[in-house]
């Protein structure tokens, strides 16, 4: 089953820098979208009132936040299909060739000591195990101040490296700026019209492509200057990844196809199986092309062993798509999944620690010589598709991270409404 989880960040108090006006805005009304429209099972919020649990402050603090990058992505629990995005609105300052984000007690006096480091938080974002990470900055220069150089460049060098999807509102040598028509930056305004109904923007490529026209023009309209966004996505089969699937067209779902197919040509099957779960996820779960493509890799996975084996050809998918039935398939029945359980607000397993995520692995033939997959296991991959387009609900959940007055930690129902 596909999971979607996110982090969202807004900070406008500052104890150090010159306060925000909007930025708490932003990383609401991104809650909002990935909870509400994208159907992120899990958002884990910071901002300057967020409400307190058993106590205890969620305000956007290092430490705070610092607990949540160690705690959470100790080990692995993603997999293939699954997705984190990570959405922080606030200042960011570029200190000794490194970028930086400023929690709430960021002294711009003491960087190192009270700053936190973006390739830190790429690297323990990387941890999750998902093979789509979206890293998604509005960061204002370091104070306000309109000369030298704001974060990015570092932060593009090392998403290059790493793959993930990073976002930025503005190049370097730009500013990003806040719009009081608008109650909030030019950036996110852009972005969420981009990812939501009005721009419909299901892929990487295209919401780039949206971003690039959209934030000038609003920056052009309201403050008469410029602001230039970018993206990072390498390698190139990144930018055909789907970020919103209720938005894909057949022609976005027939490129991810081509990628796959691609793929499973080099033998890469780790990436063309990611490709094709993101396929069916598109799909509705319904696409054959996808399930007998899966089909295919456990059979020349299990035969990798054989020497000269023949190399099978692998046909290009078109643009039209014509056996994608992304609405009905009358060929495949589709499995009932399993009720998804409550999501309940981020519990801690004991004092200050974040709980283990379950890390399902899947079962494998047991005789690797065995070409040809019992039925069962053809079952297994439609339901498996069935589920991985499944949503889970629209419950946010805020990190809880400390025992209570007891000093035990008891599992809650307590949801945060917004």
């Amino acid at each position: 089953m596909a999971k979607n989880w996110a982090i969202a960040i807004g900070i406008n108090q500052y104890d150090y820098l010159q306060p925000l006006n909007y930025a708490k805005r932003d990383a609401l009304l991104m809650q909002e979208f990935l909870g509400n429209e994208a159907r992120f099972e899990r958002i884990f919020f910071f901002s300057d009132d967020s409400p307190p649990l058993d106590g205890k402050s969620t305000r956007p603090t290092r430490t705070n936040l610092l607990r949540v990058l160690r705690q959470l992505f100790d080990n692995p629990f993603m997999g293939a299909g699954d997705n984190f995005w990570f959405f922080f609105s606030g200042h960011g300052i570029r200190y000794a060739d490194r970028d930086y984000l400023m929690p709430c007690d960021g002294d711009p006096e003491d960087i190192e000591n009270t700053a936190i480091a973006i390739n830190f938080v790429s690297e323990r974002l990387r941890r999750c195990g998902a093979d789509n990470v979206v890293l998604i900055l509005d960061a204002c220069r370091n104070e306000g101040k309109k000369t030298g150089e704001g974060i990015g460049r570092q932060t593009a060098q090392e998403a290059r490296q790493q793959g993930v999807i990073s976002f930025f509102s503005c190049i370097p040598q730009e500013y990003s700026y806040e719009i009081e028509a608008l109650q909030q930056g030019a950036f996110t305004t852009a972005l969420l019209e981009g990812l939501g109904i009005q721009g419909q923007c299901a892929t990487v490529e295209r919401l780039e492509q949206y971003l690039k026209f959209r934030v000038p023009e609003l920056v052009r309209q309201h403050k008469n200057t410029r602001q230039t966004p970018y993206v990072i996505a390498e390698p190139v089969n990144k930018s055909h990844l789907i970020l919103v699937p209720r938005y894909a067209t057949l022609a976005d779902i027939a490129t991810l196809k081509n990628d796959a197919y691609r793929a499973q040509s080099k033998r890469d099957f780790d990436l063309a199986k990611q490709l094709w779960i993101r396929v069916l996820a598109a799909a509705s779960g319904q696409d054959m092309e996808a399930i007998e493509a899966l089909e295919e890799i456990a059979r020349l996975r299990n035969s990798s062993a054989i020497p000269d084996l023949p190399q099978q050809t692998i046909p290009q998918a078109s643009k039209s798509v014509t056996n994608t039935s992304i609405s009905k398939s009358p060929q495949i029945p589709t499995p009932k999944p399993t009720p998804p359980s409550p999501i309940n607000n981020t519990q801690a397993s004991g004092a200050g620690q974040f709980p283990t995520p379950t890390i399902s692995t899947p079962s494998t033939p047991s005789s690797p010589s065995n070409l040809i997959l019992p039925n069962w296991s053809r079952r297994r991959v439609i339901q498996t598709a069935g589920l991985a387009a499944a949503g889970l609900g629209l419950t946010i959940a805020v990190p809880h991270f400390w025992p209570s007055d007891s000093g035990e930690t008891s599992p809650s129902n307590t949801n945060k409404t917004l």
